[in-house]
């Protein structure tokens, strides 16, 4: 986890806030938003919300209560203590990329499988940059639709001690995603009392939230775990084309499903959180690492803090289907809003490819490096006698060479960052070395990581006792 002490990076003016304030309750009063559940209809109807149809036609004021009365932060616990994460406040928490169907090694672009989703949950276990592997890392082709939930939060369990993220395919898979979690932790009580997994839900925008999404927000509200309530925008398709017009609808659509969880269980903690790109107006392909997509970002996260909230977004995200310079400079423009806003929970740090189709070996690596660099580039310098090196300067004096003096040698192994990819050979080493790129170093470095590899320990029955628990319910699934 990353303590980011640099100063926000606010773009939007206060005549541009109370102009968006305008917006978002002009949008949430008069046109609304569709809860595709019963459950969720009812509850708003009975807080006085007008209800016709699966329409919610909300008072901005009462919102408001209701978001009031989530935590601006809040702790979620591994099971490794060390590993435990804070939400809010400076603190930024990276995990893995989310949902691909497809994975890359190399030049082979193939349907992912159960070993891929190990595999990248050891890599997510095995570099510290990472706070969590993140949930559904790659969809495992291989197994069973109606039970692979329970071998891919095995594994989250198993091979890393780190913060997982809670299935959300439906109320029945939270429901055991859930069960899973009190064994591990030793009981439900346990993880209410200090919540042990993080779930994404998802907004259908425009404006909708679909009964999928609702049911497993029921399950993990209820339950106290942190849900981060995300609109999923693409400008041009799911909002209009304008970046205030998307925002204002991010705002209504993510308030309003922070306000249903308030409504589940109150004080459950909750992120804003946000999915904000757009399309190619040529193609209809979706689009990231664009200029608005980060300017979005930036904007994001400066009305998240105006709520007073907790919020999700950035990442390592790009279009590009391999991990080449187009997937470096998209990733980059990306990140670097990320960290400039303070996102404090950051999905798609590590292996996003095409557009979050495909979760990318090499780049997986790629983007750990640049992790690794934001990380550094973004710790405040610490400016004292000792740092300005004044006696460096006597022993060198001028038109010397620093390279040997005392202050250097004391600090040559840590004064500065240390490249896990990057090379900076001269020509000549670079051939003799095999005149390998960034890839074919990506490649050796994560087959290296995975044969490295070693399980975090865990107590033998509890692990019995998840097994168990998969197998059983895998007979109840029908699988």
């Amino acid at each position: 986890m990353f303590q980011n002490r640099m100063p926000r990076y606010d773009v939007l003016s206060d005549e541009a806030m109370a102009t968006l304030d305008k917006g978002w309750r002009k949008l949430m009063t008069e046109i609304g938003v569709e809860f595709m559940d019963d459950r969720a209809l009812e509850l708003f109807r009975k807080a006085g919300q007008r209800v016709e149809g699966h329409t919610v036609f909300l008072d901005p004021d009462f919102v408001l209560e209701q978001v009031a009365k989530a935590p601006r932060e809040f702790d979620v616990q591994a099971r490794n203590p060390e590993h435990n994460i804070h939400i809010g406040g400076e603190s930024m928490a990276f995990g893995a990329v989310y949902g691909p169907p497809f994975v890359r090694q190399g030049e082979v672009r193939r349907d992912a499988t159960m070993d891929d989703f190990r595999n990248f949950t050891k890599l997510a276990q095995s570099f510290p940059v990472l706070d969590s592997a993140g949930g559904v890392i790659c969809e495992p082709n291989d197994t069973p639709l109606d039970s692979r939930h329970l071998d891919m939060t095995l594994a989250l369990q198993t091979l890393t001690d780190k913060v997982y993220m809670g299935n959300v395919v439906s109320g029945v898979n939270a429901a055991d995603t859930l069960a899973m979690t009190s064994i591990l932790f030793g009981s439900r009580e346990a993880i209410e009392e200090t919540p042990a997994t993080i779930s994404l839900i998802n907004c259908n925008s425009p404006l909708r939230w679909d009964d999928r999404m609702l049911e497993a927000q029921f399950e993990y509200s209820g339950a106290g775990q942190p849900v981060v309530l995300t609109p999923f925008i693409l400008m041009g398709a799911m909002s209009p084309v304008t970046i205030p017009a998307a925002l204002v609808q991010q705002i209504v659509e993510a308030l309003s499903g922070i306000a249903l969880s308030q409504l589940i269980r109150p004080g459950t903690p909750v992120i804003f959180g946000s999915f904000l790109s757009n399309i190619d107006m040529q193609s209809g392909s979706p689009t990231f690492g664009t200029p608005e997509s980060g300017l979005g970002l930036l904007c994001t996260g400066q009305i998240a803090r105006h709520f007073g909230l907790p919020f999700r977004t950035g990442g390592g995200l790009t279009s590009s289907q391999t991990a080449d310079a187009q997937a470096g400079y998209e990733a980059l423009m990306t990140l670097m809003p990320t960290f400039l806003a303070g996102a404090n929970w950051v999905m798609h740090s590590a292996g996003w490819l095409e557009g979050g189709l495909v979760a990318g070996y090499e780049k997986f690596i790629v983007d750990i490096e640049l992790l690794q660099m934001m990380r550094a580039e973004f710790t405040p310098l610490e400016i004292d006698e000792e740092s300005m090196a004044f006696g460096a300067h006597e022993e060198v004096g001028h038109g010397g060479h620093f390279l040997g003096a005392m202050h250097t040698m004391e600090r040559f192994r840590t004064c500065f960052y240390r490249p896990l990819l990057s090379s900076s050979d001269n020509y000549e080493r670079w051939m003799r070395n095999g005149g390998k790129d960034a890839n074919t170093r990506a490649e050796e470095i994560y087959r290296k990581k995975l044969e490295e590899y070693e399980a975090p320990p865990l107590d033998a029955a509890i692990e019995e006792e998840l097994r168990e628990y998969v197998v059983r319910r895998r007979a109840e699934l029908g699988d």
